[in-house]
């Protein structure tokens, strides 16, 4: 009836309170004040339902015992509450005293750090006739109670059976605990309710703990026992019957592995002895048998492996043909009399597609050489001393030094015997000059005698002319000889240059390309133009290179060139581009398998230079 009153009250003097009615939270705090529900005058609730404490019953004022440990209980979880909304407590009524909460706008009660395992909270500020009884009564309603220490000088420590009451518990901090109506002091006062640092539950605490890491530790025992690899099969002992057995299956290749572990072991173990010598030659022979048998496999292998290798050699062979014609079918269609039927988008796509196709075909063909470089890398000698490069720049030098030198001795042979010619008709012209003077003075005293000397003497001048001359023609053919030998150097040294900056490019001595270079532009003389093929070659690569700033490799100007004249092959590019190395420079770039070789146009900054 109070609380009807009340209501009532507040209805009639709602004009002058001036408190709007609008604000919830200012409404519920008075009516918990007064003691009545927070409720509106036409009996709607004045706070949602958001705002209200779970685990409490407003019907009853009590805490309600509810266990989220146990199954079917509190399975649908409350709605959240907003962070910015204060929480309202309620009255809570008992059968010996009552709780008011304090006001919302205070702040919450500090408590300390949880310690680990609480179980036992203490409870502070407690009226000074307050009951054991009383505080069961009250604290009851958070869950099952073990033990209560009550003090002399107001305050208890109370020990629940599980953690999660400890939470209940500590909601009934800030409560003001009045036994009865009495408004005495002693039937009064605020309780703080805080955690609990108790012997007990930190004991139960490690106990626990230790019982988990044991079962930690079982778990993970248990899972490595599963992923361990299984222990190998045990040694038999040697006996003349366990012999015989292994001694068969020495001879069978699937049983080889497992036979030959178990005569290891049986020599290791010291077995060998005057008695059983000769049973173990005779596994030791079987074993060195097994040798043969795993050389033939090995050759078998080798041979399915080379002709796989050449299997797929002569597949990519074909396709590269496979991408020639293809291209070769593009480049028909680019001509003037059919390019001139096709729409602009059909050209647009054509022009793609032979680009496209180009980019293949060259990238096939580097693969393929690729393959080949490996081959004659495989051919080569590892066992020598001397580098890759050295030996081939050594061996193609020894040639050439060797024709060279051959020639060299011919040329002086035929020059001494060109001399001594001349020195024989220097002295029969000196001895014609001697006879004709004798013949004025003796004219008369010897008519026939000097004619007869001079016919001599002309005819052997005669013999000894044709001789000179035929010396002489020698000596033309041998320097003209020489002088391709020369060139035949010269190209050949550029070669070996070449190939020792590429192997030493790919063995990282890329640094030393640059005195490469010069040693190379030292020992190549500027080469000459001998036909004017040569010489609209030479225009078309420095047109070409020039448009291109960056180099570009050998196979793609070829492949440009191929257009022109489909008889030009790589290597007269090559030849001609060595020879005049003042317009035409091989540069390296890229690092490791992207290594490639490009040629680039340096006619302009040779030109400038001078």
């Amino acid at each position: 009836m109070a609380s009807a009153d009340g209501v009532g009250n507040l209805g009639a003097e709602q004009n002058h309170i001036s408190v709007p009615v609008a604000d919830h939270g200012a409404w519920a705090t008075a009516m918990n004040n007064l003691g009545i529900m927070p409720m509106g005058i036409s009996g709607q609730q004045l706070v949602s339902d958001s705002l209200c404490i779970q685990r409490f019953d407003p019907g009853l004022g009590l805490i309600a015992p509810i266990n989220p440990m146990i199954a079917g209980i509190s399975l649908v979880p409350p709605p959240p509450v907003p962070p910015d909304m204060p929480v309202i407590k309620e009255i809570i009524h008992c059968k010996s005293c009552t709780l008011f909460p304090q006001n919302p706008n205070l702040p919450p009660p500090s408590t300390r750090e949880r310690p680990p395992g609480c179980k036992t909270v203490f409870v502070g500020g407690l009226p000074e006739n307050a009951t054991e009884e009383i505080i069961r009564e009250v604290f009851d309603q958070c869950g099952e109670i073990t033990a209560i220490r009550k003090s002399k000088k107001n305050f208890c420590h109370i020990r629940f059976s599980e953690e999660f009451m400890v939470d209940k518990a500590i909601y009934l901090s800030g409560y003001r605990m009045r036994i009865g109506s009495s408004t005495d002091k002693k039937d009064s006062g605020k309780i703080h309710v805080d955690f609990a640092q108790a012997r007990d539950d930190l004991y139960e605490w490690e106990c626990k703990q230790r019982l988990l890491a044991r079962e930690e530790r079982h778990r993970r025992k248990i899972h490595e026992d599963r992923l361990r690899p299984p222990s190998p099969p045990p040694i038999v002992h040697y006996s003349e019957h366990e012999v015989a057995l292994l001694a068969d299956r020495l001879k069978d290749d699937h049983k080889f592995s497992e036979a030959i572990a178990i005569l290891f072991t049986w020599i290791d173990r010291g077995e060998v002895n005057r008695r059983t010598a000769n049973h173990f030659y005779s596994m030791i022979q079987s074993a060195n048998s097994h040798v043969r048998r795993l050389m033939s496999e090995k050759a078998q292998h080798e041979e399915e492996l080379e002709r796989a290798k050449e299997a797929f050699k002569n597949a990519l062979l074909a396709i590269l043909n496979q991408f020639e014609q293809i291209t070769a079918v593009f480049t028909a269609a680019t001509r003037q009399k059919a390019w001139d039927h096709f729409s602009k988008a059909q050209r647009k796509n054509i022009d793609i597609w032979r680009k496209q196709c180009e980019e293949l075909r060259n990238a096939h063909s580097e693969e393929i050489m690729g393959i080949r470089r490996e081959e004659e890398m495989e051919m080569s000698d590892d066992e020598s001393d001397e580098s890759p490069c050295k030996k081939m720049r050594t061996e193609e030098n020894g040639v050439c030094d060797q024709t060279q030198a051959s020639l060299k001795e011919e040329n002086d042979s035929l020059r001494w015997q060109l001399d001594a010619y001349r020195n024989e008709v220097e002295l029969l012209r000196k001895e014609q000059s001697r006879a004709s003077r004798p013949e004025d003075d003796h004219s008369h005293t010897h008519p026939h005698s000097p004619e007869a000397q001079i016919q001599l003497l002309q005819q052997s001048m005669h013999s000894m002319q044709q001789q000179l001359l035929n010396l002489q023609e020698k000596l033309s053919s041998k320097e003209t000889e020489l002088e391709q030998a020369r060139e035949e150097h010269r190209y050949l040294e550029g070669e070996v240059l070449s190939l020792r900056d590429k192997v030493c490019g790919i063995n990282g001595c890329v640094p030393s390309l640059y005195h490469s270079r010069d040693r190379r532009t030292e020992l190549i003389t500027r080469g000459v133009i001998t036909s004017e093929k040569e010489a609209l070659l030479l225009g078309i690569i420095s047109t070409f290179l020039h448009v291109h700033p960056f180099g570009a490799n050998l196979e793609y100007l070829w492949s440009y060139i191929q257009r022109l004249d489909s008889k030009v092959s790589a290597g007269e590019l090559e030849r001609l581009m060595v020879r005049l190395p003042s317009m035409f420079r091989q540069e390296l770039s890229g690092v490791g398998a992207t290594l490639e070789k490009r040629w680039k146009f340096c006619g302009f900054d040779t030109l400038s230079s001078a």
